[in-house]
């Protein structure tokens, strides 16, 4: 393990608001250097029926933050916020929604905190409102396109669902690595038990192609894979980096671990996953100008927090468990989001708890290769 000298920074904290809970980030950076954050925010809880698709802008380099501006808000819970830049002032967003009855809601009043009095009931007659029409007609995964940064389109619905979104190619076109997703009933099990599946886009988004498929090794299964990130090197070729955890009997790998793949085709075709060896999750991937591959990861083992790994041979070898910061109060945390900055520097956003008994918060780190 090694400690990078990193400083950092507050995006958004509100730690005793009822609906002041933020989680599941990314950022993208702008051609006019302006910092775009998007998450799942203004939630009582990590499960709940509220999550927006909410955005936090910069335009001095991290520095200085707005308040929460609301993009998304459909009548059930919206959850993981991807945000990439398609360049000029054009935005993409990506989330996926959650059917908040699925999961036991009277075990959540045991999370709430004295400032959240009332909530649980506010929870239970919001929930117990929805119908299976309402629900279906919003549940699955989405993107919507800016082409200024303040106004969207309408949502368009995609087959695939990663908590960061799709990738921009070197070509202009769009790559989607994530987990298989239907509309409506059907994605319950998709969801759960889907594949990883790469999906590719020649329209900026507004249709999309599956066209690839993650082999897996024998004795693991598909419901092991989750929450995969990508980048396109150089060369052509595609790494992508998923999140590993046990399911049922299936525990022969490490849990809440990082595996890899390449892709030399455009992701049409990709190499069976393999472990990394890499404990935490789940990933994200950038190319430093530097030519350094850099994954960051949230690591929810003591000292709860943040790390990267390294790659200078095009993920061949990693150098892993550089610290980012490892201050957490607990394992609520994680799904850090890297760009680098003008100077070299890597700007590095996450979830987690500023202190102790707090809402989570958005927060950031600012840091340098070693």
């Amino acid at each position: 393990m090694k400690r990078l000298k990193s400083h950092h920074g507050v995006i958004c904290r509100l730690p005793k608001k009822p609906l002041g809970y933020f989680g599941w980030p990314s950022i993208a950076r702008s051609e006019d250097n302006t910092l775009i954050v998007a998450s799942s925010g203004l939630r009582a809880l990590h499960v709940c029926p509220w999550g927006k698709t909410v955005l936090h802008i910069s335009k001095d380099n991290g520095k200085s933050w707005t308040d929460s501006i609301v993009v998304n808000d459909t009548p059930i819970d919206d959850r993981d916020a991807g945000i990439i830049s398609l360049g000029g002032e054009r935005l993409l967003i990506s989330w996926f929604t959650s059917d908040t009855r699925e999961y036991n809601p009277h075990t959540w009043e045991l999370n709430l905190k004295p400032w959240q009095y009332g909530i649980h009931d506010k929870i239970l007659k919001e929930i117990n409102s929805w119908t299976d029409d309402r629900v279906y007609k919003y549940l699955g995964s989405w993107i919507r396109v800016s082409e200024n940064g303040q106004e969207w389109d309408k949502p368009i619905r995609v087959p695939v669902t990663a908590p960061h979104g799709p990738i921009r190619l070197s070509d202009g076109n769009l790559l989607y690595f994530g987990k298989s997703v239907s509309s409506g009933k059907a994605y319950h099990t998709d969801l759960k038990y889907g594949k990883i599946i790469s999906a590719n886009s020649k329209d900026n988004g507004r249709t999309w192609n599956i066209i690839g498929e993650l082999p897996i090794p024998k004795g693991t299964a598909f419901e092991s894979f989750h929450e995969p990130h990508i980048v396109e090197l150089t060369s052509g070729k595609i790494i992508g980096i998923i999140r590993y955890q046990h399911s049922g009997s299936m525990k022969k790998h490490d849990d809440f671990s990082l595996f890899q793949t390449e892709s030399y085709d455009g992701g049409e075709t990709w190499s069976t996953a393999r472990p990394t060896g890499v404990y935490g999750s789940p990933p994200h991937l950038l190319k430093h100008s530097s030519g350094a591959i850099i994954c960051v990861y949230g690591y929810r083992r003591k000292p709860y927090g943040e790390r990267a790994m390294l790659s200078y041979d095009e993920g061949i070898t990693w150098k892993s468990n550089y610290i980012i910061r490892d201050d957490a109060p607990d394992s609520d945390l994680g799904y850090p989001a890297s760009v680098e900055l003008e100077d070299g520097s890597i700007f590095t956003i996450y979830y987690q708890k500023y202190a102790k008994g707090e809402n989570c918060s958005l927060l950031w780190s600012r840091w340098k290769l070693p």
